[in-house]
């Protein structure tokens, strides 16, 4: 007979049908934690993604870009963007798969069927990264499925915590929307699914990331690789013929985007090519290293801040990512970085490390699962994984979490603040060259291009004299470009706290005036002296 004490006892799960389960109870489940964890990086991504827009401190490059790119797939056209043609020189016919391939953006389409806002970019992607909670759990049941249950819960739930909380993904979320979001889910689908053994999921998952940016192809090599080493000597021959397709596949998708397809987009070959120091391009580049290997080491650490990225991003993980085959994916990232001569690939305040996130954090998984189920190393394994997760969240802190609970954060400065209302003056349908900030807020309703250097002739210009914005190297600059415009044909019909509105009234020509045309030559920026110094600023 069943005693009171034990039918009190007995789980929620088997309580009578009609019978809800109270939420506390539902949080108690495996899947309501996965809910929980979910939920919270999506809170916290659309959060630190909604303060940069309400504070004017996202811009044309790279949210603007996206939002023309996206807004043309959702109204069954090319990804086109003023925004990134114009600047860039790049002849009529360019689109951003010419730029980045890309082709995985059109999933975003119908978010601006919903709301035709650069906002929907903001939830798209916190709606991706959050994605990856669940996957992440699902790594950790693999890697942790010989030790006990409750070890295995444990663990599934702090790995879901540092995830969702990596400072990777809040950095990405600070700095706007990039394509790389899809990135992040589809590698740890990649990743777990290898781990389940469903080599099917895991092609999938490599084709999409090959049409997320053309050089994840290489990462899709390297994690063939890495399928091969550990299907060495088994019985698992669906393994081996995948590790062996995607380790010839993924370079060679890469390798058409690069050379073919991007080209025929109306991009140039060899556009984001930033590695002059070992050749002109990669053939070249090649032939160096077969004639010096020493090259790759001197590329390598020409600056102080390339070994303080490494020393970041495996010092803080004491180093167990290395401990891994799983880091090998991570080789062809790093070294487009370490091996750059553009200084914005070095530190940590950029989008980059969101995409090698999900491959540390998984490598660390399986090497702690490994530790934990042996009896001579299971503490040392639960010190260090207790020790990696306080690091990494104590280093969500000051890197992103804390700006939340800032009120300052949430509003604009003055001179952002005058560009909002000036933007508002502007007519819809109206023909627009804007200051980078204010630029998104432009892009749904105007035919917006960025102010640079080149006069565009535009019906409005926005801008600023008093501080400094992308591409400008000083606001002087900003202000010669002011009084060019007034001696030329505009005429000043707003300003406030050093921002400029200027409507063009006169058909005089203006000195510098250029738009690309069919023989454009694109052109790269020149960053800034003060980029490439500090390891946690951009």
């Amino acid at each position: 007979m069943t005693t009171q004490t034990e039918a009190t006892s007995a789980p929620l799960a088997e309580a009578a049908p009609g019978v809800r389960k109270p939420s506390s109870a539902v949080l108690h489940t495996p899947a309501g934690r996965t809910a929980l964890l979910s939920v919270l990086c999506f809170a916290v991504m659309c959060a630190i993604g909604m303060q940069g827009w309400t504070s004017v401190s996202l811009g044309g490059f790279d949210l603007g870009i996206f939002d023309q790119g996206v807004r043309g797939y959702a109204h069954f056209g090319l990804p086109v963007s003023s925004l990134k043609s114009y600047h860039h020189e790049f002849p009529p016919g360019f689109s951003l798969l010419g730029d980045h391939f890309s082709p995985v953006l059109a999933l975003l389409a119908p978010l601006y069927w919903i709301w035709d806002d650069p906002r929907s970019l903001i939830i798209g992607q916190a709606l991706l990264f959050a994605a990856g909670v669940p996957l992440i759990r699902r790594i950790t049941a693999h890697c942790f499925a010989a030790t006990e249950p409750r070890t295995a819960r444990r663990a599934a739930d702090l790995a879901g915590l540092v995830y969702a909380l990596g400072w990777p993904l809040l950095v990405a979320s600070r700095v706007g929307f990039h394509e790389v979001a899809f990135a992040v889910p589809l590698t740890l689908l990649m990743l777990e699914r290898g781990l389940a053994r469903k080599y099917g999921t895991v092609v999938l998952a490599a084709v999409l990331l090959c049409c997320t940016k053309e050089d994840l192809g290489l990462m899709v090599g390297a994690y063939g690789l890495v399928l091969l080493l550990r299907t060495r000597g088994t019985e698992d021959r669906a393994g081996r013929f995948t590790g062996l397709a995607l380790l010839l596949g993924g370079p060679i998708a890469s390798v058409v985007a690069i050379k073919w397809l991007i080209p025929g987009m109306g991009g140039e070959p060899g556009y984001y090519w930033n590695y002059g120091s070992l050749g002109p391009d990669a053939g070249g580049a090649l032939r160096n290293l077969l004639h010096d290997p020493l090259l790759l080491v001197q590329a390598a650490f020409d600056q102080p801040l390339k070994p303080l990225l490494l020393l970041w991003l495996f010092g803080t993980m004491f180093l167990l990512p290395l401990r891994s085959a799983t880091v090998l994916c991570a080789l062809p990232l790093l070294a487009e970085r370490v091996l750059s001569s553009n200084p914005n690939h070095w530190s940590i305040a950029r989008h980059y490390d969101s995409m090698l996130w999900p491959i540390l954090l998984t490598a660390i998984i399986e090497v702690l699962g490994r530790l934990t189920a042996g009896e001579r190393t299971a503490r040392r394994a639960r010190t260090l994984g207790l020790a990696t997760a306080g690091c990494a969240l104590l280093a969500a802190v000051p890197i992103g979490l804390m700006q939340l609970a800032v009120p300052s954060s949430w509003q604009p400065k003055a001179s952002e603040a005058a560009l909002v209302r000036a933007a508002a003056l502007i007519p819809d349908g109206a023909s627009v060259e804007a200051d980078n900030q204010i630029a998104p807020r432009l892009t749904a309703r105007t035919d917006v291009v960025l102010v640079d250097e080149t006069p565009r002739g535009r019906e409005y210009v926005l801008t600023r004299s008093n501080k400094r914005s992308f591409p400008f190297a000083t606001d002087k600059q900003q202000a010669d470009r002011i009084q060019l415009l007034l001696d030329h044909g505009y005429r000043q019909i707003w300003a406030e706290d050093g921002v400029a509105l200027l409507h063009r009234e006169g058909t005089d020509p203006i000195p510098g005036e250029h738009v690309p045309g069919p023989g454009s030559k694109p052109i790269q920026d020149v960053v800034p002296s003060d980029v490439g110094h500090n390891l946690f600023r951009g």
